[in-house]
């Protein structure tokens, strides 16, 4: 199959394209290699993609309608998307709101659009986010949950993406699943991700800050779990293309931030300098997924524990600080 990829020089969407080349798909790669964080890791993600064959990469943003329609235009054959490119961050939305209207907002209608003209489009799979559940506090979350009261503008920009998706299928038959991603780490990760900015900053011996010191909880998900779960989703289409599937995609498992600090620190081989602050109103207390729609769907069933996850992680991280 020929899958469009959005944001493929990005953290989950570097590994998605990876995964895809690997069992032998046709991978269109798609990214804006904006500035939000350091280029040159987006770079290194592509140039391990353009390894593969099967790999064409396409340097566009996604929200500018006339770049997008041309591509479409000449890859008419394309069965599948993940759409992923956005603009990420839950406090980046407070400094920057306009990118975030203009990634995530304009560029997902840019995709919706694109994605109806193609003819023999199976699927479209598109990345919303954990942070559409707001202050809910009923745990796990649940598909089910009302998800109107967002915290960040981030989040809103996201659940209008939800909306607009199920308007499309309404009006037009187009089959889509997004996918709720809950906290994913992993190797190649970002680096405003807290705990790439914690090993960082634990390294140079710098003090990091722990939001109610640290007794925040997160629903930690590895990148492995979380690639095999969208591409289950991608070869699943839904059977009413105009009914619309949303789905969380998470661990199951709710950790302390305080326990990722001791893990870092444990594989680091140092100590964190802590210094502890109220938590932001951007930031909500826990997340914590259900995932019993996408198990009964896919499969789905995540292997990977924080304790495994961040040695994995530190591993690589050590090895790019190196390089």
């Amino acid at each position: 199959m020929k899958i469009l990829v959005t944001g493929c020089a990005g953290f989950i969407g570097y590994h998605v394209a990876e995964a895809l080349l690997a069992r032998g798909d046709i991978v269109v790669g798609v990214d804006s290699l904006n500035d939000y964080y350091d280029v040159r890791l987006k770079l290194a993600r592509l140039d391990r993609l353009r390894s593969h064959a099967g790999f064409g990469f396409h340097h566009l943003d996604v929200s500018d309608k006339d770049a997008a329609g041309g591509l479409v235009a000449d890859h008419d054959d394309i069965s599948g998307i993940v759409h992923l490119a956005a603009q990420a961050g839950v406090r980046h939305s407070l400094v920057d709101p306009y990118a975030y209207v203009q990634a995530n907002v304009m560029g997902h209608l840019v995709v919706l659009e694109a994605a109806r003209r193609l003819p023999g489009l199976r699927h479209l799979v598109y990345a919303s986010t954990s942070s559409v559940y707001g202050s809910n506090t009923d745990m796990p979350f649940r598909e089910t949950d009302r998800v109107d009261s967002p915290v960040s503008l981030y989040a809103a920009t996201k659940r209008a993406d939800e909306l607009m998706s199920h308007a499309y299928a309404h009006l037009f038959g187009l089959p889509q699943t997004g996918l709720r991603f809950f906290t994913v780490y992993g190797p190649w990760g970002r680096p405003d991700m807290a705990y790439f900015s914690f090993a960082r900053a634990i390294v140079a011996g710098e003090p990091i800050t722990l939001y109610d010191e640290g007794r925040l909880r997160r629903d930690f998900t590895y990148i492995d779990d979380i690639v095999a779960g969208i591409l289950g989703s991608l070869d699943r289409p839904p059977a009413d293309s105009h009914v619309p599937r949303l789905l969380n995609i998470g661990n199951h498992r709710v950790e302390e931030v305080r326990e990722l600090v001791r893990l870092l620190e444990e594989a680091l081989g140092r100590k964190a300098i802590i210094r502890s602050a109220p938590r932001p109103s951007v930031d909500v207390e826990a997340t914590y997924a259900s995932v019993d729609a996408i198990g009964a769907l896919t499969g789905f069933a995540p292997t990977t524990p924080l304790s495994v996850g961040i040695p994995r992680f530190v591993a690589w991280f050590q090895e790019w600080a190196a390089g």
